[in-house]
């Protein structure tokens, strides 16, 4: 993929989010080794690489979480409102263009990095 394309669709995609700040969102991170991290959260920053959610934990704890949107581009991390994703057409776009290859999240070992013991 050209980078004048991908730099427009991390712009479409950071746009989205800017109009989204103070929702909640629902996110599906793969973290890699078969783990799959699914949380609900707020979007409370975005920044021009990054954006950042608090996380809902247990206990009504909440923790703070940046991602990239790098990562929604490449199905890394998905996001999704209400049981819509917000990306996906984004996505599937440009795998029939051919111009992005991804694997999407399987299903997998769910991650929870602040258990309770």
């Amino acid at each position: 993929m050209d980078l004048a394309k991908q730099a427009t669709i991390v712009d479409q995609i950071h746009d989205t989010l800017e109009e989204l700040v103070g929702e909640r969102l629902h996110v599906k991170a793969n973290m890699g080794r078969s783990k799959i991290m699914e949380s609900e959260g707020t979007l409370t920053q975005v920044h021009p690489q990054l954006f950042i959610m608090e996380v809902d934990r247990k206990r009504g704890r909440t923790v703070r979480q940046s991602y990239q949107y790098v990562d929604v581009l490449t199905g890394m991390v998905e996001l999704s409102q209400g049981g819509e994703s917000l990306f996906q057409a984004i996505i599937d776009e440009l795998a029939a263009d051919k111009v992005l290859t991804m694997k999407p999240i399987e299903e997998g070992l769910l991650s929870d990095d602040f258990k309770d013991n």
